[in-house]
């Protein structure tokens, strides 16, 4: 058993080594959970190859004799048949803690993708929106990944570690984003040919250089949400990546296991993001609790996504819109070169050819997805996404808008009568276009 943690351990965390002796004492969770730095990582002396056929060990979560998701149900979560926590029957109260205190989300449905290999920088640089090449080790950003004529896909939060890149995405463009990727490694012609001519000689051939790894069910991850985040942190003597800029991230140990944690959310640039082995989930779950977070399902997050205004898959982010439109700024750059949908998105920037934005519309009664939005008799857009908020009080819906048509104080129509005015909302509201 202790072999096998250890193998586990230096798959999933490459920037550690682990060894069958420091692994020893997992296979039992007596011990006390204790979080330590790792600021001095022994150097890896071996490659590890990330093919699956070509692992000598088996990558399933280990026998273990507790299961994190049988411990939630006894506490009260209502778990769905494919793993995911719905509500723990406290959706009003992890709302409040979002805004006032801190709450706690297991995110372990969220896809994870290990991008790792010489040329992995590159190949990533290449694939999706964000300047990979000007971030260091321990850095992170967002970066979208969208279609050759810039239609959105999903947002993925990328974190650089020494060995490797961690792409976190959502549960539904998991499987999308990693046959996607996988195809480029494999036929660099197929990515060649959505660039311009002048662009092909920027590319080399990856097949030997990337390797892609969907680690989804070999890890766990959990988020943090709310002001008090911090305090959480400081209390587990994890303060010194309070304050540290979004995206940062380090490496620490529980009980002797890796565990990562992040500057953000992935609804926000505040509170953390927590990733590590199932092992330790269950661990690490109790100790966030004992320091008063507050647990939160799948729902109460939903809600406050769009409270936040985070674009979602199938929701915000579809072949019907450009990234540009859903207005995520922060996560595309402007002048790093070729890259898929650069053309695109360069002529929407030069010509001003940016059409319509997402928006938040606060309306007077609930209103359902897929609704025409009219502004002075005309259709202007549609509803992507609704909540009606904490207690529902706070009937909030996402939605695009012609860009003349209406913009934030202005007063719309949704469907037959329901009247509503148009808000920034958070997350949208921090993207910062150019000047």
């Amino acid at each position: 058993m202790a072999s096998y943690y250890a193998s586990f351990a230096n798959v999933i965390f490459p920037c550690h080594f682990f060894s069958s002796s420091s692994i020893h004492r997992l296979a039992h969770f007596h011990t006390p959970l204790a979080f330590s730095h790792d600021a001095s990582p022994v150097k890896i002396t071996r490659r590890l190859s990330l093919s699956s056929s070509a692992l000598p060990f088996d990558l399933s979560p280990p026998p273990i004799d507790h299961d994190l998701l049988d411990t939630m149900a006894v506490a009260g979560a209502k778990v769905s048949e494919d793993g995911v926590i719905g509500t723990f029957d406290n959706d009003e109260e992890a709302l409040d803690a979002a805004e006032n205190g801190v709450a706690v989300v297991d995110l372990s449905h969220y896809g994870r993708i290990r991008v790792s290999g010489e040329d992995r920088i590159q190949f990533l640089h290449n694939q999706s929106t964000a300047n990979f090449e000007i971030l260091r080790e321990g850095q992170g950003c967002d970066s979208v990944f969208v279609t050759p004529t810039a239609r959105t896909i999903d947002i993925a939060h990328a974190w650089i570690m020494k060995t490797a890149i961690t792409l976190v995405v959502s549960p539904v463009t998991r499987e999308r984003i990693t046959d996607m990727l996988k195809k480029y490694v494999w036929n660099w012609h197929a990515f060649a040919l959505d660039c311009s001519r002048s662009c092909l000689s920027m590319y080399i051939f990856f097949a030997d250089k990337v390797e892609i790894q969907d680690i989804t069910e070999k890890t766990s991850l959990f988020v943090l949400v709310g002001p008090t985040s911090n305090q959480i942190m400081e209390a587990l003597s994890l303060a010194d990546i309070v304050g540290q800029p979004y995206g940062s991230h380090k490496h620490y140990t529980v009980n002797g296991m890796p565990i990562t944690v992040g500057v953000g959310n992935i609804i926000s640039e505040e509170g953390y993001s927590l990733l590590m082995s199932p092992a330790s989930a269950k661990s690490v779950w109790k100790a966030l609790l004992g320091h008063g977070a507050i647990p939160m399902g799948s729902n109460a997050w939903e809600t406050l996504r769009i409270l936040q205004g985070r674009p979602a898959p199938g929701k915000e982010l579809t072949d019907e819109f450009n990234v540009l439109e859903a207005n995520l700024w922060n996560a595309v750059s402007l002048n790093k070169g070729c890259y898929k949908g650069q053309e695109t998105i360069s002529r929407l920037v030069t010509y001003d050819g940016i059409k319509q934005r997402l928006w938040g519309i606060r309306v007077s009664s609930p209103v359902e997805p897929g609704s025409t939005i009219l502004a002075n008799g005309k259709k202007v857009g549609k509803v992507t996404s609704f909540t009606t908020g904490k207690r529902a009080s706070q009937p909030l819906a996402l939605g695009y808008i012609k860009k003349k048509a209406a913009s934030e104080g202005d007063t719309v129509i949704i469907g037959d009568d329901v009247e509503g005015t148009v808000v920034e909302v958070p997350f949208l509201a921090h993207q910062i276009p150019p000047s």
